[in-house]
């Protein structure tokens, strides 16, 4: 049985195409399993004694990564990658504000550029991104270069 694309293709997407995904909600486990499979146990993110007495933000935070993560995940919930996308060749992030646990985010997303490759089957598509907490705060952005797949290809 062959593959059935479910994602946008490279011709699919437009400039200026605009996308946001739904919520979620930071917690305690996902500060806790990105501390254990990164090994990043800084005390900003694990130790709540410690956050309180020194951290600007009073409390412990999320991983600046984390978010990342996170902002990539959510943006695959929609599918529009789905069997479509062939590489991440490039982020450029920055971490504008303190994650909370509790903090619930979702993701704004806009096509900015797309050019093809010297290579038949794929495209290459520049989005900004940006992930934003619950009081409408851009907690941090950047943009993503994604290599995708042409229709020619299928």
């Amino acid at each position: 049985m062959a593959y059935r694309h479910q994602g946008k293709y490279f011709e699919d997407f437009k400039v200026g195409e605009e996308f946001e995904s739904p919520g979620r909600t930071i917690t305690e486990a996902d500060v806790a399993a990105y501390s254990g499979l990164t090994g990043d146990y800084n005390q900003l993110h694990t130790d709540e004694e410690y956050s309180k007495e020194t951290s600007i933000y009073g409390t412990r935070i999320a991983h600046g990564l984390l978010g990342l993560s996170i902002a990539e995940g959510l943006k695959s919930r929609l599918g529009l990658f789905e069997g479509t996308s062939l590489a991440s060749l490039e982020w450029s992030w920055r971490f504008k504000k303190a994650v909370l646990i509790g903090d619930t985010v979702h993701v704004e997303w806009r096509i900015e550029s797309k050019r093809s490759t010297s290579k038949s089957g794929r495209g290459i598509v520049v989005e900004s991104v940006r992930l934003v907490n619950q009081r409408g705060e851009t907690v941090a952005e950047g943009e993503h270069t994604v290599m995708m797949q042409t229709r020619a290809a299928e």
